[in-house]
């Protein structure tokens, strides 16, 4: 699958990529015709969409979908496009067939029937691989060994070159559009996370963990608004610790050309039940709270294209 677009009213959507085994796509890219907002939300863990074999050869598959999944994150991020006018790619390809925010020589090669490619620099597994999160997902807390038996070569070429490119080819061109349109733009990369742990006792843990890889990927103006505007309603908000974004800001961010990304952890526990099976009424909330996020944030980005615009004066 290529690709296909509808026009619903003053909005463009877009679905490409293909989830191999299926006929289903990857990916929704969803942008209003007229770009109303320079921001762009981005999903890449929701998906829910497994092929059959992939399902069969997942030990205990449906504990760890559930883990695995940044579990209706795609609701809350459609809530507030719809609120806000911003752009939406929401990834239909589950994390454990591909995880799009791990670059694609981050594998643990010996996952692979063939092992690493002939001639392969780096054949032993990355950082990130080694501790079973690698581009195709190993192990799990509490679980172990996730799949069976190992993938073929060619499935995972297939993963990447029919999910994993053209997600982050189309998060490319909106982001570009957005620029364009704007003179700058900003990502907002949407994850949930477990309830963290506190140090001590006494400890309110974070509640938004904002990450903008230590300063690397968007401006300090936009990141002190975001942390400033999350903790305006009493919410406890963490900075970079312990996520401080991935392989999606270190790609898309490019503060010289006037795009900047942040990522946003989102508790679980805000608006999800315990079982982690259905959506509770804070749901509504967060999306609330996102959306009074990116209409300050927009008018931020906005100034900043203005000024990128703005002639140099004459020497």
């Amino acid at each position: 699958m290529t690709g296909t677009a509808q026009n619903s009213g003053d909005s463009i959507s877009h679905r490409g990529g293909n989830i191999p085994g299926t006929r289903k796509p990857a990916y929704s890219l969803t942008l209003s015709g007229e770009l109303p907002v320079p921001v762009i939300l981005a999903v890449p863990h929701a998906g829910r969409s497994y092929p059959d074999g992939l399902w069969k050869r997942m030990r205990r598959p449906e504990w760890s979908a559930l883990r695995l999944e940044d579990r209706f994150v795609d609701r809350i991020a459609a809530e507030v496009a719809r609120q806000t006018g911003a752009g939406l790619l929401v990834s239909h390809a589950p994390r454990a067939l591909i995880d799009l925010n791990r670059a694609t020589d981050d594998v643990d090669w010996t996952m692979v029937a063939e092992g690493a490619p002939s001639g392969s620099a780096t054949p032993k597994p990355n950082q990130r691989a080694r501790s079973g999160l690698g581009l195709v997902p190993r192990r799990l807390p509490g679980l172990g060994e996730i799949w069976s038996g190992p993938m073929s070569g060619s499935e995972l070429d297939a993963r990447i070159g029919q999910v994993h490119l053209p997600y982050h080819r189309a998060l490319e061109g909106a982001l570009e559009s957005a620029r364009d349109r704007w003179g700058a733009a900003l990502l907002l990369d949407l994850h949930s996370m477990p309830p963290l742990k506190p140090a001590h006792p006494r400890d309110r843990v974070a509640e938004f963990v904002v990450g903008d890889r230590f300063g690397a990927s968007a401006d300090d103006r936009l990141v002190a608004c975001t942390l400033r505007e999350l903790a305006q309603n009493g919410a406890m908000v963490a900075h970079n610790r312990p996520y401080a974004g991935g392989y999606v800001l270190d790609r898309h961010a490019n503060l010289r050309t006037g795009v900047h990304a942040i990522q946003i952890e989102i508790c679980r526990s805000l608006y999800l039940s315990d079982d982690l099976l259905e959506t509770t009424g804070g749901l509504g909330e967060v999306a609330a709270t996102l959306s009074r996020l990116i209409r300050v944030l927009a008018g931020e980005v906005a100034t900043f294209g203005r000024i990128r615009d703005m002639p140099l004066a004459a020497e």
